[in-house]
């Protein structure tokens, strides 16, 4: 059986500020550094994005890592992001800020599934297993997912 870990604490918020910025490649295939300025309504602080909690670090390293992985353009993903943003504010989202990033990891969900890399059923399957086994940890204690947690 095996194991994945993660080893942020559950429910702890905390404050901290990427280094990292986006890259595009460009025509000679060179990176350059990504247009923050195209995700509207990023929280960011001395030009770096800021996160209240690890998991939203998380949610931006994910986007990263799947566009430098050629998943996604940036102008996609840019797009993607705006329209989550717009279908939640007109589903009553107050867009108040704390919501942000779940916005993030919807586009992530919808643009991995546009492009064939997983379904949304496996999406959900792993969401599902998640949570159960969030639900089993200890408040402060490494997540552990197991095959069991895929069980129905």
């Amino acid at each position: 059986m095996s194991t994945i870990t993660s080893t942020a604490p559950v429910s702890k918020a905390t404050t901290s500020t990427a280094s990292t910025t986006p890259t595009t490649p460009n025509p000679s295939g060179n990176a350059q550094p990504a247009d923050l300025s195209l995700l509207q309504g990023l929280p960011v602080e001395d030009d770096s994005p800021v996160f209240r909690e690890p998991w939203e670090a998380r949610a931006f390293g994910m986007a990263l890592a799947l566009h430098e992985r050629g998943l996604f353009t940036w102008d996609e993903w840019a797009q993607t992001l705006a329209a989550q943003i717009r279908a939640a504010q007109a589903l009553g989202d107050p867009d108040l800020g704390n919501t942000y990033y779940r916005h993030w990891l919807a586009a992530i969900e919808d643009l991995v599934s546009a492009k064939g890399a997983s379904s949304p059923e496996e999406l959900g399957r792993y969401q599902q297993a998640w949570g159960r086994a969030a639900d089993r940890a200890a408040h402060g204690q490494s997540i552990e997912l197991s095959e069991g947690d895929f069980a129905r």
